[in-house]
């Protein structure tokens, strides 16, 4: 047991609701995925109630319980939540065979094994689906089943590099900026929720056969970037990198304050543009003619910024916040972690909720979301210990006591 102790937040109390009753109650999903991306996926269906089974490798597990922070597997504790946890070899042929009986019990399967690593093992889609013809198996990779890259390493940070992500994120003075965390991952990940859903209805509504989804890590992060490729096609010009200004609105950027914080502003529709000039005194730059539309401001975005800023400048981040508040204008705080753990918002929406933890006393954890009205999610149960679901599911296959000591023994489970 660690011997660190959460550091105290704005956070309501919350408890693991073990008998909530979920929209995805009787959905069940094996998990063979490692580190983020497939967590991200069952993570999602997991807190709306599907029992999602990680099966891991005997004595090793997944690999996000090895990112610590202070010792602590945060990120295993936050992502696999509401998860079971059993331990199985897959190159070992009991392994396998175990593997197949429970996969006829299952409605999904998610992994992210190199692309033809299932079908060397002999587990590809044609026998699992064979198994259990309303399978729905998740191939996670960084850059999907087919195409010529299948085979290269896919982690998210060479993902967001070739996306067109990084091409576009920081300063046009300095190295394009990766992510500071899993986002290529986490957004695969959350397309990859949706597209199991939809599979799932497909087979419950249509009658459909089970069918395997190709989620590579590259294209949800290259889709978020919306137009990019048109934008191009269109102009011929590649974007620049303009740190927290935009090529399409302004004024937008992040303002340094009196006190060294920081506010974010965005002025992205005339009205709004037309409101800060006169809050901030100058209303005579609603009728020059370098700022009287967005595409006179955009040009001019270099005369206009330093305005801005300077009048930020001159009063502290509460000051500007409670100026632009009283007149409407789109003016929030720059906020890091520390502020954000005692902030009226976070405590009053109840954006990130503490949990009780053996490890660390309680466990600061976001909620579920979205916030559905009628069926909403719900924390049933903590990230469960390597195996600890041994029994439970492994039993509940017919396999006794003295069969799992003796896989066990052998390191099948």
């Amino acid at each position: 047991m660690s011997t660190v102790q959460a550091r105290p937040g704005r956070y309501p109390a919350n408890d693991y609701d073990t008998g909530a009753k979920l929209p995805l109650d009787g959905v069940r999903v094996l998990d063979l995925s490692r580190l983020v991306a497939g967590n991200m996926v069952t993570h999602v269906l997991a807190d709306y109630g599907a029992e999602v089974i990680k099966l891991e490798r005997p004595g090793f597990g997944d690999d996000l319980r090895n990112w610590r922070t202070e010792g602590v597997a945060t990120h295993w504790k936050v992502f696999c939540r509401n998860k079971k946890s059993v331990t199985l070899d897959l190159r070992k042929e009991e392994g396998k065979a175990l593997f197949l009986k429970l996969v006829e019990t299952a409605d999904a399967v998610v992994e992210n094994f190199k692309p033809g690593t299932l079908e060397e093992w002999g587990l590809g889609p044609d026998v699992l689906q064979a198994r259990n013809p309303k399978l729905t198996l998740v191939r996670v990779s960084g850059w999907g089943q087919t195409g010529p890259w299948k085979h290269k390493p896919g982690f998210g940070s060479l993902v967001e590099a070739m996306s067109g992500f990084a091409a576009l994120n920081g300063f046009g003075d300095r190295p394009p900026v990766l992510p500071p965390l899993a986002l290529a991952d986490m957004i695969a990940g959350l397309y990859g929720a949706f597209a199991v859903m939809v599979a799932l209805r497909n087979v419950e509504v249509s009658g459909g056969k089970g069918q395997s989804i190709d989620l590579s890590l590259f294209e949800p992060i290259h889709a978020i970037l919306g137009p990019e490729a048109a934008n191009y096609a269109l102009s011929g010009k590649v974007p620049p990198r303009t740190g927290s200004r935009s090529n399409l609105t302004s004024p937008r950027n992040t303002y340094r304050c009196k006190d060294g914080k920081y506010v974010a502003l965005s002025g992205s529709i005339q009205a709004m543009a037309e409101r800060l000039f006169r809050t901030i005194g100058r209303p005579d730059l609603i009728d020059d003619p370098r700022f009287r539309t967005n595409t006179d401001r955009v040009k001019n975005n270099d005369i206009l910024d330093p305005i801005v800023a300077d009048y930020m400048a001159e009063r502290t981040q509460a000051e500007c916040l409670e100026i632009f508040e009283k007149a409407g204008v789109t003016v929030g705080p720059v906020a890091d972690v520390a502020q954000l753990a005692d902030d009226d918002y976070m405590e009053g929406r109840g954006v990130v909720e503490a949990f009780p933890d053996p490890d660390i006393g309680t466990l600061p954890m976001h909620a579920v979301i979205p916030r559905l009205s009628g069926t909403p999610g719900a924390v049933r149960s903590p990230a469960p210990e390597l195996g600890e679901h041994n029994a439970e599911i492994w039993g509940g296959l017919g396999i006794d006591v003295a069969e799992q000591a003796r896989l066990a023994q052998e390191g099948v489970i």
